[in-house]
């Protein structure tokens, strides 16, 4: 790689946006770049599903002319990737699935905001099939692969997602979190992973997503950029559901927190599953909680009251995939065990659904106790480093939740509260794969979780360690 790839590759999206604005690199360099660093992983890391080569070259090529015109927008001819469960003018969205599905008349509203900022789309990433796992593997397209370690997974389900940034395919990507599937494989990856309030970066065409529980967030390798792409993406459709209006995350980025009082909370919610925190992973926790001490916060051990938050859980996330199933082209090409997640939800599809629903302000009042004691929560992301390719390879439905709910019981009741969520890096476990902590907040706190986990860059500067297989 010749010294200016090298370059480009590691200078990020607000570095980026900035080498564009002054000439000092084209829209099209950096598009061909990138496209070609996506065509010679694609053996290794396998991150896409879609690439826009000829589509991205002509977006790329428009962003010239209006650069060179004087035009400046927060993301004029940045290459980016985008999840492949959001539509892409003129490609299929096929959410991990096999089957000939339809090309998208219109991008989906989260899409037009990064266009709308100028961004160029190069590709759609990998996911697993709608979604549903903390791995990116399936039979619609093989395996998608750890930069840090290509026999791992680089988690799911915005796997492919991370998986490009990781690997400085492109500077930031789009992603969705529906039970930690931003976070998940942020921390699996050595990225800053941000799920935002529900609605702050719009689901349309779908009025909400996966009952509530699935938004829309941001993957990248600082908190700066993770802010920029958030501030592109922002914003609500006339559909939408939930309007949470827009947050300035940039300028929370910049800004040095108060001194916060932090909650350091290891217990995992209940599941009547088994499952254990890994000591290393509980030991870079620890360690970035000292940090946090180091850095004039006050820490302390506290716990969430999640009492059976799961039951809430259940039927949301089954009637979510009920619903997207609906629209896969071929059902009996599913998962069979995405065909019986088809059939509890139906199970669940009426009161049960109706129940989860209404008990969401009780769980806000309840969970949320802990913020007037606390400003932050922190938690592991995971309880476990990335697990090996293959881990849910053969297994039934039952032992699929066991083996996801052991390895990631920590991210998914934010989904269900629909409350801010930032995964940070915490370090490595000594075979070198990287851990995750999670800074979980109250509602509309992204700005407040932005600029400690900037802080906590500054002063651990993640963003300097890169994976040699990338």
């Amino acid at each position: 790689m010749s010294e200016t790839r090298t370059a480009t590759r590691a200078a990020g999206l607000t570095e980026t946006v900035r080498m564009l604005a002054a000439g000092e690199v084209s829209a099209r360099e950096l598009t061909l770049q990138s496209l070609e660093r996506i065509q010679e992983s694609q053996p290794r890391l396998n991150a896409f599903r879609i690439i826009r080569a000829e589509a991205a070259l002509a977006e790329a090529a428009d962003a010239d002319r209006r650069l060179a015109a004087g035009e400046r927008l927060p993301l004029l001819g940045v290459p980016l990737a985008v999840k492949d469960d959001m539509d892409v003018a003129g490609e299929p969205t096929a959410f991990g699935c096999r089957g000939a599905f339809p090309r998208k008349a219109a991008d989906s509203e989260a899409v037009r905001r990064l266009r709308a900022a100028g961004a160029v789309i190069v590709g759609k990433t990998n996911t697993p099939e709608l979604g549903q796992w903390p791995i990116t593997e399936g039979t619609a397209f093989g395996n998608t692969c750890n930069p840090w370690n290509p026999a791992h997974t680089p988690g799911g389900s915005s796997g492919g997602s991370a998986a490009a940034v990781a690997a400085g395919l492109v500077p930031a990507a789009l992603g969705s979190d529906g039970a930690g599937s931003i976070r998940i494989p942020a921390a699996w990856t050595h990225l800053v992973g941000i799920k935002p309030q529900r609605g702050r970066i719009s689901t349309w065409p779908e009025p909400e997503s996966f009952q509530g529980i699935t938004v829309n967030g941001v993957l990248a390798r600082t908190v700066g950029d993770a802010a920029a792409l958030l501030d592109a993406a922002s914003g609500q459709h006339p559909g939408d559901l939930h309007r949470p209006g827009t947050v300035d995350a940039s300028a929370a980025a910049r800004r040095t927190p108060r001194r916060l009082r932090i909650a350091l909370s290891l217990r995992m919610p209940f599941t009547a599953t088994p499952k254990s925190l890994d000591p290393e992973v509980r030991s870079a926790v620890e360690s970035l909680a000292g940090r946090l001490l180091a850095l004039g916060h006050e820490v302390a051990v506290a716990d969430p009251r999640y009492g059976q938050i799961g039951l809430t859980f259940v039927p949301r996330a089954t009637g979510g995939v009920r619903d997207w199933a609906a629209k896969v082209p071929d059902q009996s090409l599913l998962d069979p065990r995405t065909r019986e997640t088809v059939r509890t939800g139906r199970l669940l599809g009426g009161a049960p659904l109706r129940l989860a629903r209404r008990t969401e302000r009780t769980m806000h009042r309840r969970i949320g106790e802990i913020f007037g004691r606390f400003d932050v929560v922190l938690t592991p992301s995971t309880a476990v480093p990335a697990p090996r390719i293959g881990m849910l390879s053969g297994l039934n439905t039952l032992d699929t939740e066991r083996t996801v709910i052991a390895a990631c019981p920590y991210a998914w009741t934010w989904n269900v509260l629909g409350w801010p969520a930032v995964n940070v890096p915490a370090g490595f476990s000594p075979d070198g794969l990287p851990v995750g902590a999670q800074l979980l907040g109250p509602a509309h706190s992204e700005p407040l979780l932005i600029s400690l986990a900037a802080q906590l860059e500054a002063d651990r500067r993640w963003f300097e360690h890169w994976p040699t297989a990338a």
